[in-house]
């Protein structure tokens, strides 16, 4: 008799149970029966668009429904809808309402040309002990923009790079045949460049470097295309340092398996860019014939040879019996951390092949060539505006390969517990008495903004005056204040609102180029994790969302990011680079310093538009940069 009120309870939540689950699938029915009604025909359904997220991949893209504010539209990349504003949209937007100087910088200076990189760093700093001019960063660019007769100079013939034996070059493969040519060829008789040839230098061939993890982003990309905007590239070439310590197969699959480097895989084939394969070394060469790091460390009365014939020589070095000597690396030294191992790899490339090393989210603004070429070449930049003679930052370093400050600085950071910061090793080359060998360029030369952001400077700001880093990302009206506050130049000249040539020219540029590329390219690979947050459009998706009206006659007083006066020839004029400074979660808004950046290289690299230097793409092919929903 007890068991009859269990068994009543029991029904009971039964019946509950049951009850539930029909409200349950009632309710997602209904809720179904909406989604279907909102996408009928006969509630703004317009098609469906094939949007690639990347180069290869295709996917429906719905235009779920036309609202009082726009075009609903779903981009397969992309997480969530967003509403086109068919006035005012990627598509049709003028990238500026003026007429952009692009050779600005005039012609590229000769392939010989070298900077005097005393006077770039006694101008900008002042004297060794005052530094009186640290903070005047303003003064220091109009020196860099306005002063190139001062700094540059084109040596007698005979003491030219272009006249140096190959035989004997630090770098490698200087003549592009391994060193094994008796001389150069004469800059008249240079090949030049094509699609599939990158022509020929009438100098060295000076190695570029950076260190790169992961699949490939935004910021690879804009990385490269500025370095391709920028560079001598027959004189020049890109090594990308890809971290197989961390992901075995890292270069194989860049090479392979990512839709956002395939982009550059024609720029393999041509020779422009190579990925080399970074793991640490477990001995560094140290060169012949110099006192290795002062001598430091070496002992007195060095033991026997051991069965391989090698002699420990002082801590941490062995001596061959070739008489070479060895900076030997055990496992617990060696560091895994990203930021540690993006330290320790400009140094240890650079000791090995020389040139420079740029961090992954610097830009190349100018040539660098002419900083690189002068026998003595060892520099770096300063640590914002501090003035310690020690405050190195290596975000940009040059140095000369194999040779004793290289060795120096190596063997000071391995002692150090392989501690490359480089403020710790700028400290420890001036007590030493060794950082002079080091030049110290100042911020105005690689990181123009620094010294702003850090509110060190004296006198006049900066054209523009950005206040800090994350202006250069932002497109909004009047969202900068006093960007032009130093501005003393002429008045640009204005283009039609209503016909500008420039944003009809790229966005057909645009979508020609990315047909014939999504034809060509055919990758059975995801794309990367950045990737899927942006999308391309071909041209036939472009007139499809025309046909929905997502496009239509431009206004500017309906867009959100309206095209301005901004223009690549006031983008810090006379810096060599600019740096980003780890915004990595960031993406340019239209009209953005950086989106005038972008469509700079686009303009370029689709053949209606000239670099800084007047010069014409004559290159392969190079897919634009794609589209940010969020600014769509």
């Amino acid at each position: 008799m007890r068991d009859r009120p269990r068994q009543k309870s029991r029904f009971l939540g039964v019946l509950v149970l049951l009850r539930n689950l029909i409200a349950a699938a009632l309710i997602y029915g209904l809720v179904f029966g909406i989604i279907l009604l909102l996408k009928a025909p006969t509630n703004g359904v317009k098609g469906k668009l094939g949007i690639p997220s990347e180069l290869d991949k295709t996917g429906p893209a719905d235009i779920l429904r036309t609202t009082k504010s726009g075009v609903q539209v779903k981009f397969a990349a992309s997480s969530s809808s967003v509403t086109i504003n068919p006035h005012a949209n990627v598509f049709n937007r003028p990238t500026s309402l003026v007429v952009a100087h692009d050779d600005y910088l005039g012609a590229r200076p000769h392939v010989d040309t070298e900077a005097d990189l005393d006077i770039l760093v006694n101008e900008c700093r002042g004297t060794y002990d005052g530094m009186e001019k640290v903070k005047n960063i303003f003064g220091c660019m109009t020196f860099l923009a306005d002063g190139q007769k001062k700094y540059f100079k084109l040596p007698l013939l005979e003491n030219r790079a272009s006249r140096r034996d190959p035989r004997k070059s630090e770098y490698l493969n200087s003549d592009g045949q391994d060193n094994t040519v008796e001389r150069y060829p004469e800059p008249e008789k240079a090949e030049v460049s094509s699609k599939d040839f990158i022509g020929t230098c009438p100098g060295p061939i000076i190695p570029y470097h950076t260190y790169w993890s992961g699949t490939g982003t935004w910021r690879l990309e804009i990385f490269i295309k500025s370095y391709l905007y920028t560079q001598n590239l027959a004189c020049s070439r890109l090594h990308i340092w890809i971290d197989e310590d961390r992901h075995l197969t890292a270069v194989d699959k860049m090479m392979n398996k990512d839709p956002s480097f395939a982009r550059f895989l024609p720029f393999i084939e041509r020779g422009d860019v190579q990925l080399k394969s970074w793991t640490f070394p477990s001995r560094i060469a140290l060169p012949k014939h110099v006192d290795n790091t002062d001598g430091m460390g070496y002992y007195k009365n060095p033991g026997k040879p051991n069965t391989k014939g090698e002699t420990i020589v002082a801590d941490g070095i062995v001596e061959d019996s070739d008489g070479q000597q060895w900076l030997i690396l055990s496992p617990k030294q060696m560091t895994f951390l990203p930021q540690s191992v993006s330290d320790a790899v400009r140094f240890v490339v650079l000791h090995l092949y020389g040139g420079v090393f740029f961090e992954v989210d610097v830009l190349m603004l100018r040539d660098m060539r002419p900083l690189l070429l002068p026998a003595k070449h060892s520099f770096a930049g300063r640590w914002a505006a501090y003035p310690h003679p020690g405050d190195f930052n290596t975000a940009v370093m040059s140095l000369t390969a194999n040779s004793s400050l290289s060795s120096y600085l190596i063997r000071g950071g391995v002692r150090m517990g392989l501690n490359f910061h480089p403020r710790v090793v700028g400290r420890m080359a001036w007590k030493d008495g060794r950082d002079q060998e080091l030049l110290m360029l100042e911020t105005a030369a690689f990181d123009p903004l620094w010294t702003e952001a850090t509110w060190g400077r004296d006198g006049r700001c900066t054209v523009p005056c950005l206040k800090d880093y994350s202006a250069a990302f932002k497109g909004k009206a009047n969202v900068i204040k006093e960007e032009w506050e130093s501005y003393d130049g002429p008045s640009a000249q204005t283009v039609d609102i209503n016909n500008p040539p420039t944003a009809t020219k790229d966005n057909t540029a645009r979508s020609k180029r990315r047909d014939q590329l999504h034809r060509r390219q055919n990758l059975n690979a995801p794309p990367s994790p950045e990737a899927t947050n942006s999308f391309t459009a071909t041209s036939d998706e472009e007139a499809e969302l025309r046909r929905a009206g997502a496009i239509a006659d431009y206004q500017l007083e309906e867009d959100k990011f309206p095209p301005n006066n901004r223009t690549m020839e006031n983008f810090y004029k006379g810096a060599w680079s600019y740096h980003v400074h780890n915004q990595w979660l960031k993406h340019p808004e239209p009209s953005s310093w950086l989106a005038i950046i972008e469509h700079a290289h686009d303009g370029f690299f689709a053949g209606h538009r000239t670099n800084m230097y007047g010069e014409v793409w004559t290159g392969p092919q190079v897919n634009p940069y794609n589209y940010w929903p969020e600014f769509v």
